[in-house]
């Protein structure tokens, strides 16, 4: 018999797969987005406008504004949703039809329209009368601020209601019957056991919401409160330039919503901790990750 020589196994070369499509699609968004800037750089606006005004003192007196409504409304639409999501779930047909006719109009009307029956309401209800507490006319009473506060406000409680019951409802029914079982009451079973787990699904949607709320708030400029867009189109109006201040205050709604993004991102990961998946990579990671691969030769290990 003859004897074969003994089978020698070479290193397997590793190649990249070759992503032809990818390069394709970044070339024509990059085409597409030179064509873009040179449009608007061609463009009958004048751009040297936006600088001279971005820290005017009114614009950032309005921005402070914008970021106040954006606060106090998301409290109001935040204590307000967890108040209604608590009626929506309760056995008592009454408490439960209350919150879900409150639902059912205000996610069912614009928030513009809103804004203007509160404004308006002074020809429903001429005085507000609560005794000796306080008793005024109700168009010195509703002022722009309060306008824009109740009609923020109250239309988000009818959105964050929903966010909060899907989460509660997200939650094990045998988390709260273990609480009963252990004596706590319905109250402190919601603050101790229900809502600490239902944070991980409602984190999300109501940063989502809070960033809405953000660029909502330009809608109360119909109302006359002096916020961000406001000021910009009155400065506008007596600069000449109002497209301009109009990408002014977009630039700025945008520098904002883009730290609530940042804001948002290490909140979701906070409590995404104990999960069975595992954290995502911040900003930093995802970039340290992609240079050490575009190091590696051939698609290899580092």
């Amino acid at each position: 018999m003859t004897k074969t020589a003994p089978h020698t196994s070479e290193a397997i070369r590793a190649v990249p797969v070759r992503h032809y499509g990818r390069w394709v699609a970044a070339v024509l968004s990059l085409a597409v987005l030179a064509a873009l800037v040179y449009a608007f750089s061609q463009g009958k606006i004048n751009w040297g406008a936006v600088p001279d005004y971005f820290f005017d003192d009114r614009i950032l007196s309005g921005l402070g504004k914008t970021m106040l409504l954006t606060v106090v409304a998301m409290v109001i639409g935040i204590v307000g949703g967890v108040i209604l999501a608590v009626m929506r779930l309760s056995k008592n047909p009454v408490t439960s039809s209350i919150a879900w006719f409150y639902i059912w109009f205000f996610r069912g009307t614009p928030v513009l329209v809103q804004l203007m029956v509160w404004f308006n309401l002074g020809l429903v209800f001429e005085y507000i009368n609560l005794g000796p507490v306080y008793k005024d006319y109700w168009a010195s009473f509703m002022t722009p601020l309060l306008t824009a506060l109740l009609g923020l406000g109250l239309n988000e409680a009818a959105y964050m209601a929903e966010i909060c019951r899907a989460g509660l409802l997200a939650v094990d029914e045998g988390q709260t019957e273990a609480a009963h079982a252990l004596g706590m009451s319905h109250a402190k079973t919601l603050r101790r056991v229900v809502i600490p787990q239902a944070m991980r699904v409602i984190v999300p949607p109501t940063g989502n919401e809070v960033i809405n709320m953000l660029k909502t708030t330009s809608l109360v400029a119909a109302v006359q409160y002096p916020e961000l867009l406001r000021a910009a189109q009155d400065i506008g109006q007596v600069s000449g330039a109002p497209v301009e201040m109009l990408f002014l205050a977009a630039a700025w709604y945008l520098i904002l919503t883009s730290v609530l993004s940042v804001g948002q991102f290490y909140i979701e990961r906070y409590y995404a901790r104990g999960s069975s998946r595992a954290l995502p990579a911040t900003p930093w990671q995802k970039v340290r990750a992609t240079v050490l691969a575009v190091g590696r030769p051939n698609g290899g290990m580092a």
